[in-house]
């Protein structure tokens, strides 16, 4: 069970680096934009945050 949670924590954190990371900065103002107007900003960066201390 540790091992799946550790494979989904480690694939959240490379979609996150891949979405995140690889964006220049319009992009990121952008999805900062689409994320706070949506509302998703709220769950989804301590899901992003927890999934990245776990896959450490």
């Amino acid at each position: 069970m540790a091992g799946l949670v550790q494979r989904t924590a480690q694939a959240i954190d490379d979609m996150w680096r891949s979405v995140w990371g690889d964006s220049s900065t319009a992009e990121k103002i952008i999805i900062a934009i689409i994320l706070i107007v949506t509302g998703l900003a709220i769950p989804v960066i301590p899901i992003v945050w927890l999934a990245r201390i776990v896959a450490r």
